[in-house]
């Protein structure tokens, strides 16, 4: 079964990243915004991007989280991990700082965004699962990430529907 799934990311740096990964074609997942929606979206302030937000979310059955340098604790990111938990999504993280971007650069490792969030007197980190591909090679790293996204996604759902 295709789940559909919600891609959150850290969209300056790691659009390019997120844009490899949604198009293997493994899952289907929210629709990508072009710089101008996404400005667009912006200047409406706060609630409209919390509308934005809750939209894309909305009929979801994961929300998978792909976690460059600089993911973890960012104010949206932190909103839709929150949401997509709220709503009893499957939530799961993927680092992508060894996919090269549109320069042909990797970046570096970040932080597991969801150590700020307890469920309980756990942390969510301890529940939801990241994954880091074992490799140091661009297209090894993508190939991981392709064969494996199915699985990750389908295993987030069953985490969640436990907890």
């Amino acid at each position: 079964m295709v789940r559909n799934v919600f891609y959150s990311f850290h969209y300056i740096p790691d659009h390019w990243r997120a844009s490899q990964i949604r198009n293997m074609g493994v899952v289907d997942g929210n629709k990508p915004t072009s710089d101008n929606d996404w400005e667009s979206v912006k200047r409406g302030g706060d609630l409209a991007i919390q509308r934005w937000i809750d939209g894309q979310l909305n009929g979801r059955s994961c929300a998978v989280i792909l976690i460059g340098a600089n993911t973890a604790n960012r104010k949206w990111i932190n909103y839709e991990i929150e949401n997509a938990w709220n709503e009893k999504m499957g939530v799961l993280g993927i680092y992508v700082h060894g996919l090269k971007d549109s320069a042909e650069m990797q970046s570096l490792k970040g932080n597991n965004p969801f150590d700020h969030f307890t469920v309980g007197s756990s942390r969510l980190s301890s529940i939801v699962r990241c994954y880091d591909p074992p490799f140091g090679v661009s297209t090894q790293i993508y190939n991981h990430i392709k064969i494996n996204i199915g699985t990750w996604v389908e295993e987030a759902i069953e985490i969640r529907n436990l907890n």
